[in-house]
């Protein structure tokens, strides 16, 4: 298959377009209360990107605590109720469709990458007014492994038939950092998700922004040229020591 080395852009969905990590975080306490796992909300947050299997691994590490097959299904299932319910709670962050109508406009193709199940994504998609049956999505059921592997991504490249190494990567979670940097891609953080600036970009991290608004206002500085503004004349005027008057965002 033919790869286009055009600019791509791979976004995570919760906590990178939708404001939606903490609901999930309540979602899985229940979840684990409903097994008789208690834990504070902020060890739950700290795994909120991972892969499913990963995120219980590690908590379940933590307590010490060993779980059958039916309880881990006992999870997930009121994991996925829970999240439901909490669903009218979700809003979008601020700037995301913005930022996705912007690169549309551009002609820069972009594709949405999440460790959460499609029957979750679906409705989380809609939130921001998409259709998720219309637009590149890749899920945890589309790959063999999720964040913080790389397949996630490398699938939504394919998805776009864009070489990986052209993609930028924008998550607001360690984990998103990892998988790009496994995937060879560049990433840019967002602090919408919770993480601070200093750990996205230990874990990788080119940019970190606070949220889609503020990186849709420096989309130039993640080499998106717009084609409403010279840009030569802005290289020209800076090889001259001189400095360019630039386009309001």
């Amino acid at each position: 298959m033919a790869v286009d080395r055009r600019m791509a852009f791979l976004f995570d969905l919760d906590g990178t377009l939708v404001d939606s990590v903490y609901q999930h975080v309540l979602a899985w306490r229940e979840a684990l209360e409903a097994i008789g796992i208690e834990l504070s909300i902020w060890r739950i947050h700290r795994r909120i990107g991972m892969s499913g299997g990963l995120f219980l691994a590690g908590l379940l590490r933590e307590t010490g605590r060993t779980v059958t097959a039916e309880e881990i299904r006992r999870v997930q299932s009121v994991h996925a109720e829970t999240y439901r319910r909490l669903l009218s709670q979700v809003r979008p962050l601020p700037g995301s469709r913005e930022l996705l109508a912007e690169l549309s406009r551009l002609g820069i193709p972009w594709a949405i990458a999440t460790s959460g199940r499609l029957e979750s994504a679906r409705r989380t998609v809609a939130v921001l007014g998409l259709d998720p049956d219309r637009i590149p999505l890749v899920t945890r059921d589309h790959v063999h492994h999720a964040k913080p592997d790389p397949d996630l991504f490398l699938a939504a490249a394919q998805m776009l038939q864009v070489d990986i190494g052209e993609t930028i990567v924008v998550g607001d979670s360690v984990w998103d950092m990892l998988a790009a940097r496994r995937a060879r891609a560049l990433s840019v953080g967002l602090l919408s998700g919770g993480y601070g600036a200093g750990e996205l970009l230990e874990a990788g991290a080119y940019r970190v922004y606070e949220d889609p608004a503020d990186l849709l206002r420096h989309l130039d500085e993640v080499g998106v040229r717009s084609p409403d503004y010279d840009w030569s004349l802005v290289e020209s005027l800076a090889a001259e020591g001189r400095e360019p008057l630039l386009p309001e965002a």
